[in-house]
Order: structure tokens, then C-alpha cells, then sequence
């Protein structure tokens, strides 16, 4: 099979010129690997350097590990296949399979298990640029345990003092809602940048302690401006405070100091159309929503439940349809928001309606948060015996809240029986 020493096109097959020499042949194969577009052609430049080269060659190394590389974006099983064929992959290949994984949407776990084979294999270090990777898939699958093994890696191998990889840790603790971990990690960095901050303040928000994160943010002022991750922590921390004037500082701030990729955020926008509608200023929030040049799922969900919070039903149902019309799919999180709309104006068979669409159109599992809406729905509309029903067929036990709705209705209705 002869390959052209131009550019091939996308449809044709590869094939290989005789070289001259061994570092010809090689920077050859390195050049088709450099034009390859498809897995197809991936596959005949592998073939090629299994059949072609030497494994003791220096460059052959290099040809390994690019194959590697691009093999990722195309099939991570092939990835795996090039791996196993390469005799001493060296802290690049692994550091490869590590990203792979860690960035994958289903296969993290092998993250942690491709980091205990390459301890188990004992011929590589880790480096510090493996932890990060290995430290995000721990924390996406709140693997304590596995964490805090890294990171007794981390410390043995005298990279604790790493900003990137402190960085991770604090993530990592967070994720797993040890707050005092990431704390002590955070305190411990010799050197901190922009993102250390925005993880530590990140982390008091996610475990609610909304003051901390402010105070954090105040300390911050003296070393860091604030990007457009600090600012989104900010405006929650806010919103769970019901620090409307606070909020709307921030707000300001933004306006007045922020560029427009920034200002423009999604994410940042998103957060303060839900700050503004947890505090209960709804104009504001539909105004900030309005002027977004682009939205995604969590701006409309924010939207929603603001409107259904404050009992404004029919503005969050339409919102609701403006989402699906825009080519938005409603998920778990949209569907609370349009039940609780439907159970604060007493609109039952809009209720029952969309809890079947939510199961029938967009095949999500009703959780508890569904059931309690709709129960409650129903019961304070009189249906006691249907709300029974639904109960019955829940897959997991109703909780405190579901059984007081019940309990409330029956007295009201006097059902002694039922009581």
C-alpha cells in the first residue's frame, strides 16, 4: 500500500513508501498521523508502525504515543487496545488514559483502576500532572476512600505543595462534603491562584455555609479579581442567604467591571436570575433572563421555579413551553418546577397531566420531590382516595412531608377512618 507524501483525502486508504532511513520512515508516519480525520485511517498508521518499526527505537515511543493520543477522541476501547500493544508506556501514555477516563461520561471508575494498575505495575511514577485526573474522577464518584489514598500519593511523593493539584483536593473534599479537609489543603498552599480561590469559595457554597464563602470572597479582594467562576459562587451564596442587596452589589459590580464574556455569562446569569427569584424579585429575575444572549437548561429551570415558588402558575408553565418551542429537553429538575407551579394554583388535571408527560415523553423516573407535588396536589384538591393510590405505587417510602399533606387533607375533610 503506497501513501502519497501529500495530504490524502478523507476516503482514500493510507499505505507507505519505502525509506531510506529508520528516522525518515518515522517522521513519515508521523506526518500521515498528524493529517489522519477518521479511526479508519488511525487504524492503517498503527498497523503500519506495528509491522514498520522497532520497538527499540527512541522514535517508535513517540509514534506510540501519538497514536495513543488521537486513538482517544476516535473509540477509548481502541485507546485501551493501543495501550495494551505498547511494551514500556512511559508517564505521558498513562497520564492519557487518565484524562481519558476522568473526562469520559461513563467510564471514571477506570480511572481509579488504570492508577492502581500502574501502581501495581511499579516500572512508572506517578507525575503530577496524573493527580488531577485521577482526583476529578474520585470526586464525580464521592470516592472517599480512593481520594484520600491519592492524596496520601500526593504527600509521599512531594507534590503537595502543587497548586493544580491542590487545586483538585479541594474539589475533591468538597464533592465529597468534607469541608474541613479541603479547608486544611486550601490553608496549607504555599501558593494559590485565581482557581484555588474560586474552589474554596465554591465549596462553602455547595455545603451552605453561604457566610464563609462571603468572607472568603472579601479575603480574596486582596490578592485576586474575581472571574467568572467567582462571581456565579458569590451570587448563590447570596441567594441562599437572601442577601438581596448584597446581591444585587454584585450585580453592579459586574456591570461596571466585568468584560462582556464575562458579564455575559451564562452560568453567572443564570445564578442571578435564580438569587433574584429565591429573594423574591421576580421583574428583575425575568429581566436578567430576557437579556441573556444565550441560555441553557439551568437558566430556564431557574426561571421556572422562581415563577412556581411565588405562585405565579401560569407564567411558569409558559415559560415551561418557551422551553420546549426553543428545542430545550426538560429534565428531573424542570418537572418540580412545573408541578409545584400546578400544586400552588390548585390545577390538578394540569398536574396529572404533566407528571404522565414527564414518564410517557421524556421517560424520567418520577423521585420523591415529583411524588410529594403531586400528592399533595391531589389532596388538598379532595382526591384523598387517588393521592392514596399514587403513595402506593411509589417505589421508595414516602417521607414526612408526603404523609403530612395526607394527614392535613383527612382532617380537613374529616376522614376519620382514613386519619
Amino acid at each position: 500500500m503506497i501513501l502519497s507524501l501529500t495530504p490524502f483525502p478523507h476516503s482514500h486508504a493510507l499505505s507507505l513508501n519505502n525509506d531510506n532511513t529508520s528516522l525518515t520512515h518515522h517522521r513519515r508516519l508521523l506526518h500521515y498521523l498528524s493529517q489522519c480525520t477518521s479511526l479508519s485511517q488511525l487504524k492503517e498508521i498503527h498497523a503500519q508502525t506495528l509491522r514498520t518499526t522497532s520497538t527499540q527505537h527512541p522514535q517508535t515511543l513517540l509514534l506510540f504515543s501519538r497514536i495513543l493520543h488521537s486513538s482517544i477522541s476516535y473509540d477509548l476501547d481502541y485507546a485501551f487496545r493501543v495501550f495494551d500493544q505498547i511494551e514500556n508506556p512511559n508517564s505521558f501514555m498513562w497520564n492519557t488514559l487518565f484524562r481519558a477516563c476522568a473526562y469520559s461520561t461513563d467510564r471514571k471508575e477506570q480511572a481509579i483502576v488504570i492508577y492502581r494498575e500502574m501502581l501495581s505495575d511499579g516500572r512508572v511514577v506517578p507525575d503530577k500532572h496524573a493527580f488531577p485526573f485521577v482526583l476529578k474522577a474520585c470526586a464525580y464518584l464521592f470516592a472517599l476512600c480512593e481520594g484520600k489514598q491519592t492524596h496520601a500519593h500526593v504527600l509521599k511523593l512531594g507534590f503537595g505543595s502543587d497548586v493544580y493539584v491542590s487545586n483538585s483536593l479541594i474539589h475533591f473534599y468538597a464533592s465529597c462534603g468534607c469541608l474541613h479537609s479541603a479547608r486544611d489543603v486550601f490553608e496549607k498552599m504555599p501558593k494559590r491562584s485565581v482557581v484555588s480561590w474560586n474552589a474554596m469559595i465554591d465549596a462553602f457554597v455547595r455545603l451552605g455555609e453561604f457566610e464563609c464563602a462571603l468572607k472568603l470572597f472579601d479575603e480574596m479582594g486582596s490578592w485576586f479579581e474575581p472571574d467568572g467562576y467567582t462571581l456565579p459562587s458569590i451570587v448563590n451564596a447570596c441567594a441562599g442567604l437572601g442577601a438581596l442587596s448584597l446581591g444585587m452589589w454584585v450585580h453592579a459590580y459586574v456591570l461596571r467591571n466585568c468584560e462582556s464574556d464575562v458579564a455575559d455569562g451564562v452560568l453567572l446569569n443564570s445564578s442571578l436570575v435564580d438569587m433574584y427569584c429565591k429573594c423574591g424579585s421576580l421583574e428583575i429575575a425575568e429581566q436578567v433572563f430576557e437579556r441573556m444572549h444565550k441560555r441553557d437548561i439551568h437558566s430556564w429551570n431557574s426561571m421556572i421555579l422562581g415563577l412556581a415558588m411565588h405562585g405565579q402558575a401560569e407564567a411558569a408553565l409558559e415559560y415551561f413551553t418557551g422551553m420546549v418551542d426553543e428545542g430545550f429537553v426538560p429534565n428531573s429538575v424542570t418537572f418540580v418546577g412545573v408541578l409545584s407551579a400546578c400544586n400552588h394554583r390548585g390545577m390538578v388535571s394540569e398536574g396529572r397531566e404533566y407528571f404522565d408527560i414527564m414518564i410517557r415523553d421524556y421517560k424520567i423516573e418520577p423521585v420523591l420531590e415529583h411524588y410529594g407535588c403531586l400528592v399533595d396536589l391531589l389532596a388538598r384538591a379532595g382526591f384523598i382516595d387517588e393521592a392514596l393510590d399514587l403513595v402506593s405505587t411509589m417505589p421508595m417510602k414516602p417521607d414526612v412531608v408526603i404523609w403530612r399533606s395526607l394527614l392535613d387533607a383527612c382532617c380537613k375533610k374529616k376522614c376519620e377512618h382514613r386519619v
